[in-house]
């Protein structure tokens, strides 16, 4: 994945949302988030949900506004634990979004730590059934400028358009 598409992939989180979505087809998998290469500890815990709004001014001094939900995962083992299954997450998830009302469209971030390293921050890519898991491949969050972002997202809407087959074009040939 060159520059440009890293750039394009990071304006297309994944939504609490849509990783909510997800997992509910599958409730009785194990959930599984892999990070750094691996796999995240059977005894791991949801330690957080937090729902934040924020506003600021990004680089090119222009106003921005986001919601934005922080789950953060313990990564430790326990005794005789397995990983939780995805309908036990998504139960936590739905107690907290009765006190907090989550907003599903907001962005996801995910914040994970062994207790010993620093939390490191991650987006989620959606999740994937394999060899009996529902596995999430967490990236790590990268920061990014949003002018530039927004830039290259209108060059790809262009470039995808200037591409899409119509009647007398002549524009991808």
């Amino acid at each position: 994945m060159d520059h440009f598409d890293k750039a394009i992939s990071a304006l297309s989180d994944l939504t609490l949302g849509e990783l909510l979505e997800g997992i509910t087809m599958s409730p009785d998998l194990p959930l599984v988030f892999s990070y750094d290469g691996a796999r995240i500890r059977p005894g791991y815990h949801v330690t957080e949900v937090k729902a934040g709004q924020f506003s600021a001014l990004d680089c090119g001094a222009n106003p921005e506004a986001w919601s934005e939900i922080f789950v953060q995962l313990w990564d430790i083992d326990e005794e005789e634990r397995t990983h939780m299954t995805a309908g036990k997450f998504s139960g936590i998830v739905r107690k907290v979004s009765e006190y907090l009302r989550l907003d599903g469209s907001a962005k996801l971030t995910l914040e994970v730590s062994d207790g010993l390293r620093p939390m490191q921050l991650f987006c989620a890519n959606a999740p994937v059934e394999l060899d009996g898991m529902l596995t999430v491949e967490l990236t790590p969050r990268a920061a990014s400028c949003k002018p530039r972002d927004r830039w290259l997202a209108d060059e790809t809407a262009k470039a995808d358009a200037c591409c899409t087959p119509a009647a007398g074009s002549k524009c991808c040939a």
